[in-house]
């Protein structure tokens, strides 16, 4: 239906566009983007399109003339009843019933390929998301982080991509060095050594399961680097705190529905060489030069700002502000060289787009990574990084504090324990990605109808009852009787909204998945189960037994068969964000 009234709007604007030698017709409408969607206020149509608009200055037309031809067109379209000019350009398009009543059949016919496309065929893309610094437990500042990435990854395979999840692991310098010289104070502790006042510095970790790897330790190694020289316990010490970190933020993970596909190690890149690999590149487009940043403005004290000449990449050549340090004029490499080398790993890999999933202090990446990335694959490949904003954690209403050096901080395994997977996922992707997540422990596990998962859980345990009893009357449910019986007789307001929302489903994922916004998923799962409640608390067929007529089998088949319709979707888009409908409310 949605392609059916886009093939019409394309062929009216080719047809201008072919009456106009001088207008571009490479991509000219494939390449444009253009609203064909339900508009919000649902009195004014089925379905909007701004294609006059967007198209009436390339054609050389008044939006409203254009509108008007895209008016005539529609109209002689079987599927449409009427098509009508609003404000200036606008076209609003109303769909007949028909249309609409034959998606509950196709609806049950395409079972779980319901709300899948093709279109992207394989085409190979690789979404980075968590990416914790090994240092400490994976804590409810990453949760936000690990679902987004999830529910992007599954979004971005019902549209056709042939996805890798990915966690980056930044196994490398101060910051692991601080690891493991916590962990051997702890670990000289367990066997009686007295741990002096001010030992642990601001720049290491005092939490419980710093202890705990001491002791996983001293179980390997029992008291073998007691009173030794840093340099002999040092890179052991490095590498069994990593690995214990990354053992344990696999089975958190695990716990929240993720499976990694592949785990890239910071360290292992640099043995490899892919830092030189990265800037060799660069330099052959003479992207690599000696210089001086200039001083940033109001800041005293800049780690990439030195007064001696640096190893600089231009990026400002593609687009970005400044400038970035490569390696300083000590030799150290920048945090930005450990990203050349990591996405050069990517490109060379082969994807055809890359994504990045990070927190909201992490902005001034974009521009970077994007003219890095630009550089090295020759503009071949695509980059796209989404910034979250942090999820503030509340125990009734206080706001509860974190900070991983200390050890004060609620971990993501503790969240998942207390409120389970199911919620904690869907309360992670219940607002744009650009917005504050207020997450507070008491009210998410409440069972009432404010509650946005309960819900639509709410309204699929009530499908669930229905089917149940008409089971208990007429047998089993036949699917395949239902995909095509008579549904003729779906009529009622409350009943075509109902149809209307599945209808529209299809085109949700895939704008979810293109824009990479899964917020429009648990969005229109909740349109969805409003207007199921209203027709279940209004709707004509609001009788003694609701949707079941022990008198008329065939009209129950119809009113079943929008019910098993409505199932299927909302079961779709469970799968999506991970989570697991309930037949019953407990």
């Amino acid at each position: 239906m949605f392609r059916a009234v886009r093939c019409c709007i394309e062929s009216v604007i080719r047809q201008y566009i072919d009456d106009r030698p001088q207008v571009e017709t490479q991509g000219s409408f494939h390449d444009t983007p253009i609203a064909v969607e339900p508009p919000n206020d649902r009195g004014h149509g089925d379905l909007y399109t701004n294609a006059a608009m967007v198209f009436a200055k390339k054609v050389g037309k008044d939006p409203r003339e254009l509108a008007s031809s895209l008016c005539d067109a529609l109209t002689k379209m079987p599927e449409v009843t009427s098509a009508s000019i609003a404000g200036p350009g606008f076209v609003n398009i109303k769909i007949s019933d028909e249309v609409w009543r034959r998606k509950i059949g196709e609806i049950i016919c395409l079972r779980n390929e319901y709300g899948r496309t093709t279109i992207y065929d394989g085409l190979p893309v690789n979404v980075e998301f968590v990416s914790a610094n090994p240092t400490g437990p994976l804590h409810t500042g990453h949760a936000r982080n690990a679902v987004l990435g999830s529910v992007i990854s599954n979004l971005l395979e019902r549209i056709g991509y042939d996805v890798t999840r990915e966690f980056y692991i930044n196994d490398q310098g101060g910051q692991i060095k601080s690891l493991a010289r916590s962990v051997y104070l702890r670990y000289q502790e367990k066997f009686g050594v007295e741990i002096p006042d001010g030992a642990f510095t601001a720049d290491m970790y005092c939490g419980e399961y710093i202890k705990h790897i001491a002791d996983a330790l001293a179980m390997v190694h029992h008291d073998k680097f007691l009173d030794k020289d840093e340099t002999e316990w040092m890179d052991i010490f490095c590498r069994f705190s990593i690995d214990s970190m990354m053992e344990n933020a696999k089975e958190d993970l695990a716990l929240i529905g993720i499976t990694m596909d592949k785990y890239t190690s910071e360290a292992e890149l640099c043995r490899k060489g892919m830092i030189d690999q990265a800037i060799s590149i660069l330099k052959k487009r003479g992207d690599v030069c000696d210089g001086i940043l200039p001083r940033p403005k109001g800041i005293a004290d800049d780690d990439e700002w030195e007064e001696h000449p640096q190893m600089l990449f231009n990026s400002t050549k593609y687009g970005d502000d400044v400038d970035r340090v490569i390696q300083k004029s000590d030799g150290a490499w920048t945090y930005f060289a450990g990203d050349l080398a990591y996405h050069l790993d990517k490109i060379k890999r082969g994807y055809s787009k890359l994504i990045a999933i990070l927190g909201a202090d992490h902005g001034g990446y974009l521009k970077r990574l994007s003219a890095a990335v630009n550089a090295m694959s020759d503009g071949d490949v695509g980059f796209e990084i989404r910034l979250y904003q942090l999820v503030n954690f509340l125990e009734g209403g206080v706001p509860v504090k974190m900070s991983k050096r200390s050890g004060n901080f609620i971990t993501l395994k503790e969240v998942v324990e207390r409120v389970g997977k199911d919620i904690t996922r869907y309360m992670m992707i219940s607002r744009h990605h650009d917005v504050m997540i207020d997450f507070d422990f008491a009210k998410v596990v409440e069972c009432t109808m404010d509650n946005p998962l309960f819900y639509v859980q709410y309204s699929y345990a009530r499908i669930c009852s229905v089917i149940r009893h008409y089971e208990s009357i007429f047998g089993k449910v036949d699917e395949s009787e239902l995909a095509t019986c008579d549904v003729s007789c779906i009529g009622d307001e409350l009943e075509m909204n109902l149809v209307k929302a599945l209808a529209y489903w299809p085109e949700q994922v895939k704008a979810a998945a293109i824009s990479l916004e899964p917020h429009r998923i648990p969005k229109h799962l909740s349109d969805v189960a409003y207007n199921f409640h209203a027709l279940w608390n209004g709707g004509k067929v609001n009788s003694e037994l609701r949707f079941i007529n022990r008198e008329d089998k065939e009209e129950t088949m119809a009113r079943l068969a929008l019910l098993l319709a409505t199932k299927i979707v909302i079961e779709d888009g469970f799968d999506i964000i991970g989570i697991t409908p309930m037949s019953e409310m407990r």
